[in-house]
């Protein structure tokens, strides 16, 4: 999935993906929400820290 399409499907402006997947700066926790769920939608799951630092997988369908 591209930046623009996410941007869209989450709700927020291009500028919002670009800078959090840079680090720039952080994400308000209502478009982290958006993003997330948006990204969960299309098949990412995300796994917590188990020893090895989080990560995210694709789910198996």
């Amino acid at each position: 999935m591209d930046q623009a399409t996410l941007a869209e499907a989450a709700d927020v402006t291009r500028n919002v993906v670009i800078d959090f997947e840079s680090g720039r700066r952080k994400t308000i926790k209502k478009n982290l929400a958006a993003i997330t769920r948006v990204l969960e939608e299309a098949g990412v799951e995300f796994i917590p820290e188990n020893g090895g630092g989080p990560g995210l997988r694709l789910k198996k369908e």
